[in-house]
């Protein structure tokens, strides 16, 4: 009676293991093909960058700050959509963590452009309400994660605990 019992339970051990593996290569498969989305993304932001700066260079002048920026803006917007789009169900609790994690960087970042004195460049009132705004939607991103995050250990604990 024993033996039978470890023997259920060494073979329901070999099962979540082969689940478990299971898991984690389409979990690696899903990395690659995140890692080939993002690699496209950053040719085709490269790409773009290279036009704006061709387009800048005939208007006349060499590519402003504001290019620079408009560039940047838009390879952040092509590695986010191919980021978060490409990421499997089994993932998303990580992805949750990782994402507070980068809001908290943003906060961050968003201090210092609340707090810089750049009354005498062209985007000093700009700068400051971005910055504000950052603080803003970042806290919030972090509040949800956290609800979310707990959400989702809750669903883990045993019902009568």
């Amino acid at each position: 009676m024993a033996e039978e019992a470890t023997t259920d339970a060494a073979v329901d051990a070999i099962q979540n293991v082969e689940q478990a593996s299971q898991a984690l290569k389409q979990a690696a498969d899903s990395a690659d093909a995140s890692a080939q989305n993002l690699a496209a993304a950053s040719d085709q932001a490269t790409s773009l960058i290279d036009q704006i700066n061709s387009l800048a260079a005939a208007v006349g002048g060499g590519p402003s700050d504001f290019v620079y920026l408009l560039a940047i803006f838009i390879l952040a917007i092509f590695v986010g959509y191919y980021v978060v789009w490409s990421v499997t169900p089994a993932l998303h609790t990580p992805l949750m963590s990782v994402t507070n994690a980068i809001s908290s960087v943003v906060i961050v970042g968003a201090l210092i452009a609340v707090g810089a004195d750049l009354a005498a460049s062209a985007a000093g009132g700009i700068s400051k309400v971005a910055g504000f705004l950052a603080v803003t939607l970042a806290s919030v991103n972090i509040f949800g994660g956290f609800l979310v995050t707990q959400r989702m250990l809750a669903m883990y604990k045993k019902k009568g605990a």
